[in-house]
């Protein structure tokens, strides 16, 4: 059998290590207690983020349809545009048929002024002479 004053210095030193080992578990558990906590407010934290990366991401969709939208207009006052320009360089063309065909008739006219003119003068260099 042991011996009684070893097994008094063997249940102190239990006793001990006991109080220690409860400690250690309330530590424990203060820590468990406080990294659920930590955890929570991650949760939290990362739901709100989430939420904003969304709300940040609507927003960007809406204003790329909305410039995409402003593009189009722009696409369609540059197709009006250009087909006014179409219209204007139509009508310059007619006038530009209309002035060769009026140079032809001027050029035509002075040729025969200048026909009429060197008949006169034959005409009357022909007389005095």
């Amino acid at each position: 059998m042991p011996d009684p004053e070893d097994l008094d210095a063997r249940l102190t030193a239990v006793e001990s290590r006991l109080d220690q080992v409860a400690a250690d578990s309330a530590a424990a558990r203060a820590d468990a207690a406080a990294a659920r906590h930590l955890a929570a407010a991650q949760d939290r934290d990362v739901a709100d983020l989430a939420v904003k990366v969304d709300a940040h991401r609507r927003a960007i969709n809406a204003l790329a349809v909305q410039t995409a939208e402003s593009f189009e207009a722009v696409d369609r006052r540059f197709e009006a545009v250009d087909r006014r320009f179409d219209a204007v360089d139509q009508r310059f063309d007619r006038l530009e048929r209309r002035f060769d065909g009026l140079e032809q008739r001027v050029n035509g006219g002075f040729a025969e002024m200048r026909t009429g003119m060197e008949r006169i003068v034959t005409l009357l260099t022909d007389r005095d002479g």
